[in-house]
């Protein structure tokens, strides 16, 4: 039995460490080591639940259920995923990162309770959502984006914000600001406007058109792009 219980530890690890491998490849949070450590810990926790307490005797007013522990691995892995979740500029970052460590406690459980084929088809299913449809879901959709652009006249701007209009691109806010500038601590200090906006955009439009109108119009420059 122990020999069952070593091929189904090493199956989740396995498993979990070829999910790990792609958001390592991705430069993701959480890579090849945590999820590796999620999956192996998952299956040996569902091992536990299921095998661990055997023989244990108890009093006949207390009932013995040996699935808290698999319930609580459920819980428990959500304060992991919590931790890679970023909520910056009002953009959230971290989700994809956070439901993979939690499927993929799902998956070393599974291999812990010995169904090996579920386990794997669902890595594969994984793998498929992670990264074979990387390559299509950023054509399609929409991204949001925080632009800073600076200028000397307030009509530059003004059109920046009139073509993106036109474009159809959504601008959540923005907020414009005057400041002085000098570019060495000799010359004469100048006055620019800061234009910083939010803008929401079909995900072609920003890698295909966007950026090359804002530096076609003379006298704008883009500052910062996130």
């Amino acid at each position: 039995m122990e020999t069952q219980f070593f091929i189904r530890i090493g199956l989740a690890a396995l498993l979990g460490g070829a999910i790990g491998m792609e958001r390592g490849y991705r430069a993701k949070e959480a890579g090849f080591r945590t999820h590796f450590l999620v999956a192996l810990g998952a299956a040996l926790f569902m091992i536990l639940s299921a095998h661990g307490f055997k023989g244990v005797l108890v009093s006949e007013n207390h009932r013995l259920d040996v699935s808290r522990i698999a319930a609580q691995v459920v819980s428990g892995i959500g304060f992991i995923g919590a931790g890679t979740i970023i909520f910056q500029r009002q953009v959230v970052h971290g989700l994809t990162t956070a439901a993979g460590l939690w499927v993929t406690a799902a998956i070393g459980m599974a291999a812990g309770a010995g169904m090996y084929a579920l386990a794997t088809f669902t890595t594969v299913l994984v793998l498929i959502g992670l990264e074979a449809l990387n390559s299509l879901l950023p054509r399609i959709g929409h991204r949001n984006i925080t632009l800073t652009l600076t200028a000397a006249d307030r009509s530059q701007l003004r059109e920046v914000l009139s073509q993106l209009k036109s474009d159809g691109v959504a601008i959540a806010n923005f907020a414009l600001s005057e400041q002085t500038r000098r570019l060495t601590e000799t010359s004469p200090s100048t006055r620019c406007y800061v234009l910083k906006m939010e803008i929401k955009t079909p995900r072609s439009k920003y890698s295909e058109h966007i950026l090359h109108f804002i530096t076609g119009i003379d006298g704008v420059e883009v500052e910062s792009i996130e």
